[in-house]
């Protein structure tokens, strides 16, 4: 019962493909074009209570006790990015209080204080993002209130409303000559935005996506150019995504560029299968489902434990780049600039440290985004997950010894269901278990469909390496360099226990996801 719980939620989609070591079939791509090695990943921040807190006399300091600039400290860091939301009439004092009773700033999220930010950011060669919230403060799954002019309206008036606000917004960037690369309408929309006429809560997307359409092609009339991205919150929830994109894009028809989530561990982890591996499935599904690429919009971690930050966003940016195709573009950390001690609400999920006296400093958190993602080597372990199955790879028994079966199995995250890929040369990987240490082999080198996938220690055959391709439609195949056949399942089998074979690569079960697992 609990491995096939785990594997009900924790569904993770690393799709591996790989081509003939001669001839590259049509159905498939170089892995290295696929994941895009020479694209430049996003490392980005939200930023915006940095004006509203420096007007109040913070500063932040570099590791030599300088006050230095916190955009210019963070693009030091390696955030190429910011994300800047806008509120529709917020306080005059940029100071709300929930609904709970407690008090938290807004930052200067007017029109101007966006426009000052963003030029502050654009001057400095940094993307932007800019998240619409259609609201006078934070919109949220739980809070999503009709701005105060916007009162009395009807739905075709909102929708009017949201069109004449976007284009608004858009046209005084483009007047500074800031044209963002993403736009969000809407922030965490799992559940609506508008409410109570564009909930979505009965099941009924209809009203929903007229407004996130509005606000598609009010951006796309100034700004072409620019992608628009719908962010839900809970980027582990499998159910979540598949409900809410089956539903706005399939059934009616919504219109995005980008498939974004949050991911908070830190207030998710209760929930069951909250883990990295779902969140990775949710990227590779929703890219190789719907063609969209796909980002994390928001993330945080304790301030006081930045290794554990750092150690989230490595395997965010790691799950991101084993997304087929370049479709996984980046991650934005949510108000790193930020400290429990100056927020009015306590907020703990920033990347800062306090010296005294209104003066941060930035932690090791963010040195995450130092270097490039990790993909195909030994720093990073994978689930093989069958996309026909939806079943793992695993070592039959969880055994060390050779010769071996490889069977499918529910995903329990267990170590014999866990591999690392180790280049041999030029595209050719062995695919090394992390319980037993020994490698993905076929048996008796057959070069016979339905030969029997073992392993065995490393003897450098060819019957021992494999390549990784992708194909359009956004999963990996895995291919024998001695036979030159593909990783599937004996007859196309969805039972756990089913064997690992080499077989045909049209074969309905000879695609994978990768999906990063540690």
């Amino acid at each position: 019962m609990e491995k096939n719980r785990k594997r009900m939620c924790a569904i993770i989609v690393l799709a591996i493909t790989i081509c003939a070591s001669t001839v590259i079939p049509d159905f498939a791509i170089d892995v290295q074009a696929a994941t895009g090695e020479s694209n430049e990943m996003i490392y980005g921040a939200d930023i915006g209570f940095l004006s509203q807190l420096e007007s109040q006399g913070v500063q932040w300091i570099d590791d030599a006790g300088n006050t230095r600039d916190a955009l210019v400290l963070l693009k030091e860091k390696g955030v190429n990015a910011v994300r800047l939301r806008v509120f529709v009439k917020p306080p005059e004092n940029f100071i709300w209080t929930k609904p709970d009773g407690t008090t938290c700033l807004l930052g200067y999220a007017d029109t101007q204080g966006l426009l000052y930010t963003a030029k502050r950011a654009n001057d400095l060669g940094m993307k932007i993002m800019v998240v619409f919230h259609y609201s006078d403060h934070f919109a949220d799954p739980l809070i999503q209130d009709i701005p105060s002019e916007w009162e009395d309206a009807s739905t075709s008036e909102l929708e009017q409303y949201v069109y004449d606000y976007t284009e608004y917004i858009m046209t005084q960037l483009a007047g500074e000559n800031i044209y963002p690369e993403w736009v969000q309408v809407g922030n965490e929309v799992s559940y609506g935005m508008l409410y109570p006429s564009g909930s979505n809560q009965t099941n009924d997307f209809t009203q929903l996506t007229k407004y996130l359409n509005s606000g598609y092609d009010a951006v796309k009339s100034v700004s072409p150019d620019t992608k628009v991205v719908t962010h839900l919150t809970h980027g582990s929830g499998v159910s979540h995504f598949a409900w809410f994109f089956e539903n706005f894009i399939t059934q009616c028809g919504g219109k995005t560029d980008v498939i974004g989530m949050s991911y908070y561990p830190y207030w998710t982890s209760a929930y069951d299968g909250d883990c990295i591996e779902n969140v990775a499935y949710n990227l590779s599904k929703m890219a190789s489902q719907y063609g969209k690429e796909v980002m994390i919009c928001e993330t945080g971690e304790l301030e006081s434990n930045p290794t554990g930050t750092y150690d989230l966003l490595r395997k965010e940016v790691n799950a991101l780049k084993a997304v087929p195709n370049n479709k996984g573009i980046g991650v934005f950390y949510w108000e790193p600039e930020v400290h429990s001690s100056i927020l009015p609400d306590g907020y703990t999920l920033g990347a800062a440290e306090t010296t005294g006296n209104k003066k941060l400093h930035f932690t090791s958190a963010l040195n995450a985004f130092q270097s490039d993602p990790d993909f195909l080597n030994a720093n990073c372990s994978y689930e093989i997950m069958n996309t026909y199955s939806q079943k793992a790879v695993n070592v039959a028994n969880g055994s060390s010894e050779n010769g071996v079966q490889i069977e499918q199995y529910g995903y329990g995250d267990w170590a014999s269901q866990k591999w690392r890929f180790e280049k041999i040369e030029g595209d050719y990987y062995k695919i090394v278990n992390n319980n037993s240490e020994k490698v993905l082999d076929v048996k008796g080198l057959s070069t016979a469909e339905n030969g029997e996938v073992i392993q065995n220690d490393y003897n450098d055959g060819w019957n021992q390496q494999w390549k990784i391709s992708t194909t359009e439609s956004g999963k990996y195949k895995i291919q024998n360099r001695w036979s030159g056949l593909y990783l599937g399942i004996m007859n196309n089998s969805t039972d756990d226990g089913a064997w690992v074979v080499q077989m045909s690569g049209q074969s309905d079960s000879s695609n994978w996801f990768l999906l990063l697992s540690d």
